[in-house]
């Protein structure tokens, strides 16, 4: 074999660096099919990571673990020195390394994109599945989906929908690196709850089932959907008295910790909330299951937003009950289409008025809507991850330089005065 031609048959190093495994459906579908693909040279690692300024670095056991349950290969980056870390992965020479996490905050100095991007390609793949809230005063898509440090140092970018696109157009590196995909988060959310997995925790036979999903951001300097303190003990109530619906608690990730850490509810009363909840025999929390399986063995969805409302009538085809919290951030284009298909009440008592309804006749059709959701937010139904490894492919042919920073003067969003300040 001539030079040339190892050359040309050499694979495409690809690293999936990762920690926010709960979105690890983002880049799942991208990781399997490069697998396959002879062309690629993949390497999975796990990472520490924080969701508090208050917080150490950690859980990377707890990552490791997760991949080790799904069967994915992987290294473990466990250093307390994180360019330890990155040592290691400028020793395998990426071509590319994926994330799917925009935070920079919450990755080790040796993780961040402006470590990375001095010797590899990053590509980015969002974590959430559609874009649905805005930042108030701002029309069309909110500027920290794409005006973050990450989004302006990737080489490659992937957008679920035409807005997003858009968006980048407007900063100064426009949008020639971003890639309308659509996201294989949704993939792998319909594919799923097509599957019908009977994954319910709660095994009381012929009670009916509700997922309530209630939100994290109670303040109106960050999204502002989150209901759990104005009904946390009237749906506790509500459970109470009717034995015969199953209520499954899917609380956002990042819930507990901030109603605590913003002295929103103190921990001891948290905590006997939590002890009464936990003590009933039609009630349940489900903190990391698969949620495709989670929607597909549920009657209901009730929520206060924000990702849900778009994900649940996309994996079941119905609609969910939305309780809106007044003074929420407004929805971008695509979340207007998300909130078409709910049932919105403004109130504990007109959730309680809307079950009544369900009960009696069901849910409402909302087909139409539902149909207008889905082609937004599917461009390519079931290939968002093949378009990512064509994309991949083509730029590597391309052989396109690494991001030249030194023409990137925009301040990053998390770098403005009205922004979060940075932990370090």
């Amino acid at each position: 074999m001539t030079t040339f031609e190892a050359a040309v048959t050499k694979p495409i190093r690809v690293v999936f660096l990762t920690f926010y495994i709960e979105a690890w459906d983002a880049l799942a579908d991208v990781h399997a099919q490069m697998l396959e693909d002879s062309r690629f040279e993949v390497t999975v690692a796990s990472i520490p990571r924080r969701f508090s300024k208050d917080q150490p670095f950690a859980e990377e056991d707890k990552v490791s673990e997760f991949f080790d349950d799904l069967g994915v290969k992987h290294i473990r980056l466990n250093d307390e020195d994180s360019f330890k870390g990155l040592e290691r992965i400028r020793k395998l020479a990426p071509d590319y390394v994926f994330i799917n996490y925009p935070w920079q905050r919450n990755y080790q100095p040796g993780y961040r994109v402006e470590a990375l991007s001095e010797f590899t390609k990053v590509c980015y793949v969002p974590y959430y599945a559609l874009a649905l809230a805005n930042e108030p005063d701002i029309t069309g898509v909110a500027p920290y989906l794409y005006s973050q440090r990450s989004n302006q140092l990737a080489s490659l970018l992937f957008a679920m929908d035409p807005n997003i696109l858009a968006a980048y157009a407007t900063t100064e590196r426009g949008n020639n690196h971003v890639h309308l995909t659509g996201t294989p988060k949704i993939d792998a959310l319909i594919r799923k709850a097509a599957e019908h997995h009977d994954r319910w925790p709660l095994k009381n036979a012929g009670n009916q089932r509700m997922i309530w999903a209630p939100h994290h951001s109670f303040s109106a300097s960050w999204l502002n959907f989150g209901n759990f303190t104005t009904m946390y003990q009237e749906i506790l109530k509500f459970a109470k008295q009717n034995p015969a619906l199953d209520i499954v608690m899917r609380p956002h990730p990042f819930m507990f910790s901030t109603l605590v850490d913003r002295a929103i509810i103190e921990q001891d009363v948290l905590n006997r909330w939590l002890a009464e909840w936990n003590a009933l025999p039609n009630t349940a929390i489900d903190h990391e299951g698969d949620i495709a399986h989670l929607f597909s063995a549920a009657d209901l969805l009730f929520t206060d937003g924000i990702s849900f409302i778009g994900e649940y009538p996309l994996a079941t085809g119905k609609p969910a009950i939305f309780l809106e919290k007044p003074g929420h951030w407004p929805f971008s284009p695509i979340g207007e289409l998300a909130a078409a298909t709910t049932i919105r009440v403004q109130s504990f008592d007109q959730f309680e008025k809307a079950f009544e309804a369900f009960t009696k006749d069901g849910l409402p059709d909302r087909s139409r809507e539902i149909a207008a959701l889905r082609s937004a937010a599917q461009p390519y139904p079931g290939q968002a991850a093949a378009k990512i490894l064509e994309v991949v492919l083509a730029d590597h042919a391309a052989k396109t330089p690494l991001v030249d920073r030194s023409l990137i003067t925009e301040t990053p969003w998390e770098s403005r005065p009205e922004a979060e300040p940075a932990w370090d």
